[in-house]
């Protein structure tokens, strides 16, 4: 059994926000229900009635569905919740690495990144998807540069197809350093997608799978076409450059958390060395986990 780490997933105490003037926060009575740019959306699984999504709710799903170690990345409309991932990267150092997310909407914000560094952040995320399409400006490339110079990761979601894939390619040759994890993998069913994945043909640039059952959400489980397109990444840039990611919480509306990745496990077009790489070794090394724990298999009651 491989140690299973899982690159995107989120984490946080409330959602209280505001999205382009959009607000985002639990409804009443049941919370795990929110409203989402103007919709009432199922934001959490419905047992989740308080909607917190806390690193102890996770850990219990980490634990059950025997995934050793997780990637805390941020969203804007998670709000930002870099107090409370500061305490989870503190409290769990071992099973947890946590990205802050400095208020990138506002002028200020390289400071901001540099004092979430100092504090104990080993990565950034920029959700470049949710910013104007030409998002490189003068202040983030400062920034990025920084991070290149103290060894911080970016994590970063791009908006569909290759409408911001020239400013990567940008940010990659000004800092040819810097490690970038390309999320939602590069938006995988909209046109242009693999503009994305070939980013990864960059030494220090990998691609991670958070959001990918979302999706293929319309297909389903066992998901065959993310198996296709997984594949086709991995002919394009190699298996070493891809790793698994959930998505957790949202997706897990859908699904199981164990469902999330056991599509790739029981595929039978991947390889015992192409699922260890994509769901373990790659990761590993990226984010620079240490000893992951070994966690033994749990029989259901119905079982």
């Amino acid at each position: 059994m491989i140690s299973i780490i899982d690159a995107h997933a989120h984490l946080w105490l409330n959602v209280d926000t505001l999205v382009n003037g959009s607000p985002i926060h639990p409804l009443e009575p049941n919370r795990s229900r929110s409203l989402f740019f103007g919709e009432e959306r199922q934001m959490l699984p419905p047992y989740m009635t308080d909607g917190q999504n806390t690193a102890e709710r996770f850990l219990s799903n980490m634990d059950y569905a025997q995934v050793s170690a997780a990637v805390i990345t941020q969203e804007f409309i998670d709000g930002v919740q870099n107090a409370y991932l500061l305490q989870v990267q503190q409290r769990y150092p071992t099973r947890f690495f946590c990205f802050g997310m400095p208020e990138l909407r506002k002028k200020g914000f390289c400071e901001e990144a540099k004092s979430l560094i100092d504090k104990g952040f080993r990565g950034i995320k920029v959700p470049a998807a949710r910013l104007p399409q030409q998002f490189l400006s003068d202040e983030m490339l400062q920034m990025l540069r920084m991070m290149e110079q103290k060894g911080v990761i970016l994590g970063i979601e791009l908006q569909d197809g290759d409408a911001q894939v020239a400013q990567m390619e940008d940010i990659i040759q000004e800092c040819p350093r810097l490690k970038i994890a390309i999320g939602h993998f590069g938006m995988v069913t909209r046109p242009n997608w693999m503009s994305q994945i070939r980013l990864a043909r960059h030494e220090n640039v990998y691609i991670e799978s958070g959001g990918i059952t979302w999706l293929f959400n319309d297909e389903f489980y066992p998901f065959p076409s993310a198996i296709r397109a997984i594949r086709e990444a991995a002919d394009e840039v190699g298996w070493q450059k891809l790793m698994w990611g959930s998505d957790y919480p949202r997706t897990i509306t859908a699904i199981t958390y164990k469902m999330s990745y056991d599509f790739v496990t029981k595929s039978q077009e991947l390889t015992d060395e192409q699922k260890r790489l994509f769901l373990s070794d790659n990761a590993k090394q990226f984010f620079g986990f240490g000893e992951l724990v070994d966690l033994p298999y749990i029989k259901n009651m119905s079982e």
